[in-house]
């Protein structure tokens, strides 16, 4: 029988924002800024969401001439069950204002 490991305090945080963005695709630094999580962590994170599942992702073209390709994610369906099961402690969640101004 299958152990399940508990989610991390980043990962709880990082499903939460991604429910928040209700079925919208979110990039990697928006995620970041929201979730409060620097980019070191939340990209392997972001990367073993996806191969679990929970995640879906895709490179989507710059709307502006002259900027890279960015990739957005956004929750399957289990991994909205996941975001649901798993809600961050309150503590954990920064609010949109608090983590753009640190």
């Amino acid at each position: 029988m299958a152990r399940a490991r508990s989610l991390s305090a980043h990962a709880r945080t990082v499903l939460a924002v991604l429910l928040g963005a209700g079925g919208a695709w979110s990039h990697g630094y928006e995620i970041a800024q929201r979730a409060g999580i620097k980019s070191g962590t939340l990209y392997p994170l972001l990367i073993r969401l996806e191969a679990q599942g929970y995640l879906e992702a895709q490179w989507q073209q710059p709307a502006e001439g002259g900027r890279p390709p960015r990739h957005a994610y956004r929750l399957t369906e289990t991994g909205v069950q996941l975001a649901r099961d798993n809600p961050p402690q309150a503590a954990t969640l920064p609010t949109v204002g608090q983590a753009a101004n640190p």
